[in-house]
């Protein structure tokens, strides 16, 4: 069996955990943390383990998260107390580092391994709602510093042989990311952007697609929904990994007037 990918949006912050009682989300977060919930359970069977890609992870050479155990890392800043308390405790999946990291050296891509860095809350906060048991093992993969949107296709291309491993390759980011973009004159821009997108990323012509997304600076308000770059490139990688197979979109809301995505390749 052949897993699709996966792009998802990962909120705000500890967004989905912000009651100290362990209460339900603002409800604003509620549509994106119901999504999130269902992600396992709507594919053709559960991985083995998960391949993420993360849009708070960057480094100059592309670099493996290969331990088996690692801390939370609260890359968020001034929320409560508890959110730096929040856990989720599975094990780091070593093979499929090592797997990922063979692959991308085979494809021309230069690997490193940095089995101590703890996982970031573009990994923890999202894993908590869609795999709440902690139950599937997970490596982390960085994005390469130049943030090149080809590159980041080419590199989700020469990871796709693990689709028919087992492995669940995961972008997380957002589609929309610009924490400055406040007010009801945003949603209509974002509604744009948001439309520009979709259209590529569903291109039925996977070709097209991916030269399309690899292109996403010349959509309409491209650097307003994302001044820098990192938050979008966890889709390219997402993009490439999910080959010539179908892309649609399979999440869709607004958030802070933001209109928000995910999708799914393969």
């Amino acid at each position: 069996m052949t897993l699709p990918t996966l792009f998802i949006p990962h909120g705000g912050g500890p967004c989905f955990f912000m009651d100290p009682a362990g209460g339900p989300p603002d409800p604003m977060w509620r549509p994106m943390q119901a999504y999130l919930s269902g992600v396992i359970a709507a594919l053709p069977e559960r991985p083995r383990a998960i391949l993420m890609v993360s849009g708070h992870w960057e480094e100059p050479e592309l670099t493996v998260n290969g331990g088996d155990g690692h801390p939370m890392l609260f890359d968020y800043y001034g929320f409560p107390e508890h959110t730096y308390r929040l856990d989720w405790p599975s094990h780091g999946s070593p093979d499929v580092a090592r797997r990922a990291s063979a692959l991308l050296e085979a494809a021309g891509f230069p690997t490193t391994e940095d089995s101590a860095r703890g996982w970031d809350h573009g990994v923890f906060i999202p894993m908590m709602v869609a795999v709440p048991d902690a139950d599937i093992p997970l490596a982390q993969l960085s994005l390469r510093a130049d943030l090149d949107p080809a590159a980041h296709i080419a590199i989700g291309r020469a990871l796709a042989p693990l689709r028919d491993e087992g492995v669940l390759i995961v972008g997380s980011g957002m589609s929309f990311h610009n924490l400055r973009a406040r007010g009801a004159q945003v949603t209509a821009v974002a509604d744009e952007w948001d439309a520009a997108l979709t259209a590529a990323v569903t291109d039925s012509d996977p070709a097209s697609r991916a030269a399309r997304v690899a292109a996403w600076e010349r959509l309409p308000h491209a650097r307003f929904a994302h001044p820098q770059a990192e938050h979008l490139l966890p889709l390219m990688v997402a993009l490439g990994a999910g080959g010539d197979g179908p892309a649609v979109r399979d999440y869709a809301d607004h958030v802070l007037g933001w209109a928000i995505s995910g999708y799914r390749f393969g």
